[in-house]
Formats: C-alpha cells, structure tokens, sequence
C-alpha cells in the first residue's frame, strides 16, 4: 500500500501553483508547452533542485560576468538515466526574453548541450540518479550582463521542459550604500521594514537616470515577492537617493521555523516517530503551533533555505536518502476563508498543491505529506485568503521589526538605444547586521 500511496504523492509532487482551487488553465502551468521565466518544476520525477554560486549552497545564483560558477544539482526519481539538455535566455529587467537579441549575442560556444554529469544512488531504499551542471563551462559562456533564465529539458525537445531556474550576470559599475530601518508608516512600525539606499555612479555617466536605471530588492532570496521597478527618488550629481517613505517596505516576518533530517536514524528536536523498512521511510513531525501572538524571540536561521546534508553517509549527494515526511500544525477549528501551506525555498517561494495543507477533523490539525531529502530546511506555514494569491503571516507566524532577514538589491542600466537591460550592481545586506 506504502508503494501505491508514494506513486500517488509523487504525481503530484512539485507541480507548482497559485491558487487554491487550480483552473483547467492554470493547470497548463506544468504542461510541456508552456514555460513560466521563473523557477519552476515541470516534471513529477525531479527532485531537491538546487542552484547556487558553486561551494557556497546557501547563496543566491547571481555571480560577476568574469568570475565564478554557478552549479544546479537535481534528483531523477525514475532512477534511470535520461538525456538532458540545457540553454539560457538572455531576458529584460522584468524577466521576459531580450527581444532585440538572439542567441548568438549573448551565447558564446555552444546555444545547446547536454548534462553528461550523472551518478545512481548508492544504499539509499530511494533510489534516484544525481544531475549536476556547472555554468559557465567550455562549451558554453554568457558574454552580457543581465538577467537570465537556464533552461533544462528532455530529448523532445526545448519545448519539453524539465526546470527553469532564473540567475543574475552582474558586471558591477557602480556602488551601493543602503540601511534597513523601522517602516515610516506608524501602523507598520512594529510589524514592517523598510529599506532606505543610494547609489553612487561616479565614474560611471548615466544621462537620464530616472529613465535609464531600475532597481529590484529581494527578500531571502524569494523572486516571486520582490519589488521591481523602483526609480531614484532624488538625483544629487552622481548620486541617486532611494529614500521612499512607505514604499521599499517588507514585512518583518517571525525567524523561520527549521526542520533537522539530516539523519534517519536519529529523531531531532521537531520529529516525533521515524518508520523505515524495505519500501522507504516515513518521517512524522511533532505538531505544532500557530506563532502570530507569541513574542518575537531571535534563534539563529537560514532565512527560508535549504541544504543537503546527510549525517550518517560520506556523500549527501548519492547516499542522501529520501522520506515522506508530515508537517502538522494544530488549530482548533479549520479557517473558514482560507487556505494553509507550507513554504520556503523548498517550495520555489511558490504556492504548491502538493504542500497545501488539509484539515484532519480527528486530530485538530492541518497536515500534509511530502517527500524530502536528508538535509536541514527552513519554512512557515503560509496562510492564503480566499480569493487570493497573498499570503498573509499575520494570521499564522506574526510579523516582527526585529527579525533577521536578507536583502538584495539588482541594479539595472538601460541607456538610451541599448538593446538590453544591463545588470550593474548586486547588493546584499542583513537586517539585524
């Protein structure tokens, strides 16, 4: 039954989506044919992507246009071995393909190769094969600054999609100076941060920067919550001053709840039973408790992340083995004009059937069951009004001033006639640093 139950959970497993009760439309977002240029699974079978600045597993993929690798690792649970291909799109400050360029302007070598980078599991009761793919390589570089979106896909064809992952070539020209403070607005000045930055272009000539310059700031590294598009408020000689009253706002958030599976022979602090047999292994989480009226309280996290790790083998990437694990969060009664997710990087910062969560009458709690790697992850229960795609903390973590998060601010340059958005600036700063 454990096998049927697995097969079933999988069909669905990182499928993402958006609302709470999916469109014969919205269900087009997996389909082969459609692409979102965002981070996004299409595939059923792939598992524990990860994509960051090569040695560095909890960094963001932006990296400097002369310096560096980024590596993105994937997991097949088919445990076969498939041809796969990957290319890169060259896109606007927005994140929609550079229009006025074609491959051969920001590709140099090959604008198609397949990842040959693969091993099978070794003693895991999960078995799966490892991908990995190192950019830039000998067969292929990125020769312009900008935004990007990395492209993997099957021997169908590019149209087949397996992943799409959004990274940043930076070609740093300017400096930037920015702070984190209280947010202006009163009724969000305990809840709510606010950013205040400039940036100085000496040296660099910039003719009309209100025109030519854009700038987007992330929060944890989440893509799909940034705020784009941000113009200088002020314009001091070679100086453009951010210094918006209410608008480059975030809220606070509580620390993000952490979740050790790093070993399944040893439960941690958050795990109440642990099954394993011949078939696979069953995590079960403690239950546990809305946040939001509890006082803030600092712990040391990882700011939404994840990393592979597995503490009882030599090599987390082929002997990490996998487990069905429930999170449950006890309320007394179900919401009635909304909906419970789990959420962080392990879900893409995305809403996600397989994570959404269902209320359990007998227990007095909402649960759900997914599967994840042996590693260390961060997360919130994300609560989303009905007819909605916001998410609201406030209702089941709380929002705090103090909290400890990252920011990061992309700066773009578009002068007069260029055919790209240039990416000249990354910035990241920590709020209680």
């Amino acid at each position: 039954m454990r096998q049927v139950f697995l097969i079933l959970m999988l069909t669905s497993f990182f499928l993402p989506s958006f609302a709470q009760e999916k469109s014969n439309e919205e269900s087009e977002y997996v389909s082969s044919s459609f692409i979102q240029y965002e981070d996004a699974i299409y595939k059923d079978y792939i598992a524990s992507v990860k994509f960051n600045i090569m040695g560095a597993d909890l960094t963001m993929p932006i990296i400097d246009i002369t310096d560096g690798r980024l590596l993105l690792s994937f997991d097949d649970l088919d445990a076969d071995v498939k041809d796969f291909y990957y290319t890169i799109v060259h896109c606007d400050k927005n994140w929609k393909p550079t229009e006025d360029l074609s491959e051969l302007d920001y590709i140099e070598g090959f604008s198609e190769e397949e990842i040959d980078n693969y091993e099978y599991s070794s003693n895991t009761l999960q078995p799966f094969t490892h991908y990995e793919l190192m950019l830039p390589n000998e067969q292929m570089r990125w020769t312009l600054s900008g935004n990007y979106i990395l492209k993997i896909y099957t021997d169908q064809g590019v149209d087949d999609l397996v992943i799409t992952r959004r990274f940043t070539v930076v070609d740093s020209k300017i400096r930037i100076n920015a702070q984190i403070t209280r947010a202006y607005e009163i009724g969000k000045m305990d809840t709510h941060q606010e950013l205040d930055f400039f940036i100085d272009h000496e040296g660099f000539p910039i003719q009309n920067p209100k025109q030519e310059v854009s700038v987007s700031i992330l929060q944890n590294g989440n893509w799909s919550g940034m705020i784009s598009d941000i113009k200088p408020m002020f314009v001091k000689g070679e100086k453009l001053e951010y210094d918006y009253q209410g608008k480059i706002v975030f809220p606070g958030m509580k620390e993000f709840r952490h979740l050790d599976l790093r070993s399944f022979r040893f439960g941690t602090d958050k795990v109440q039973d642990i099954y394993q047999n011949r078939d696979g292994t069953d995590v079960i989480l403690k239950v546990e408790q809305e946040r939001s009226t509890l006082p803030y309280l600092f712990n040391k996290d990882i700011n939404g992340n994840y990393f592979i790790q597995n503490m009882d083998e030599d090599d987390s990437r082929i002997r990490g083995d996998y487990a069905l694990t429930t999170f449950s969060m006890y309320r007394d009664e179900p919401y009635e004009k909304g909906q419970l997710y789990v959420y962080g990087k392990l879900t893409d910062w995305q809403l996600m059937d397989q994570y959404r969560m269902v209320y359990n009458e007998e227990t007095q709690s909402y649960e759900t069951s997914v599967f994840l790697k042996n590693g260390y992850y961060n997360y919130m229960y994300a609560y989303v009004p009905k007819g909605t795609e916001k998410i609201d903390f406030s209702e089941t973590e709380g929002n705090h001033h103090e909290t400890d998060n990252d920011y990061t601010i992309l700066v773009y340059y578009t002068p007069f006639g260029s055919r790209y958005d240039q990416a000249i600036a990354a910035y990241t700063l920590n709020s209680i640093r």
